[in-house]
């Protein structure tokens, strides 16, 4: 998850030269050195096949830095089209800076509700785990012993040596599913939760 401070200009572009074009002429003007100079604030710049990103941390920096890059676009005669995203931190997507985000505490535990209710949903409709609980245990025999365990109460592991991969229907289950076996893990073990989406997933 972010701190929710993340914005991006998408600048889409028609013809495959014009990033790297675009890209030289920001490099030219040097635009995030400019946008610095006027908000005290850095942007970084990326480049796909027809499109440069411009990331920045508030949505005046952002702005900004959108409105730069229009000058720079008019002064080399390349059109492109400008959108301006803002990081969900609970979707984990890029959302149009029209889409309602939760302000209070209520709204933002509502959402995260509903996130994880649709990341179930598409657990069990595809039969694909969209979270898991992954581990590196000190030893063989430990794996062994864990992932037996975990199996005789239902759950999906895949054990490959002294790794375990623990499906789950989403975050919340694989946040929890992490820490009991945090408790049940030698202490030098590592253990983490994490997004998956690959894990063939059996309900439990």
């Amino acid at each position: 998850m972010t701190n929710g401070n993340d914005w991006r200009v998408t600048i889409s572009l028609a013809d495959p030269a014009h990033p790297g074009r675009l890209q030289r002429a920001m490099t030219g003007r040097e635009v995030e050195q400019d946008v610095r100079r006027r908000l005290g604030r850095t942007v970084a710049v990326s480049t796909g096949d027809l499109q440069v990103f411009l990331y920045a941390g508030s949505e005046n920096a952002a702005r900004e830095a959108g409105r730069v890059v229009g000058e720079v676009l008019a002064e080399h005669g390349i059109e492109a089209q400008l959108a301006l995203h803002h990081w969900h931190p609970l979707e984990e997507e890029w959302k149009d800076t029209d889409a309602a985000m939760p302000q209070t505490e209520d709204e933002r535990q509502a959402e995260h509700q509903r996130l994880e209710q649709a990341e179930t949903a598409e657990s069990l409709a595809s039969g694909i785990a969209q979270w898991e609980a992954r581990a590196d245990l000190p030893s063989h025999h430990e794996a062994v012993a864990l992932a037996q365990r975990l199996r005789s109460e239902g759950y999906t592991v895949v054990r490959r040596w002294k790794f375990l991969v623990v499906g789950a229907n989403n975050e919340d289950e694989a946040v929890r599913l992490a820490a009991r076996i945090r408790r049940e893990a030698p202490p030098d073990a590592t253990v983490r939760a994490e997004h998956s989406g690959v894990l063939p997933f059996v309900p439990f």
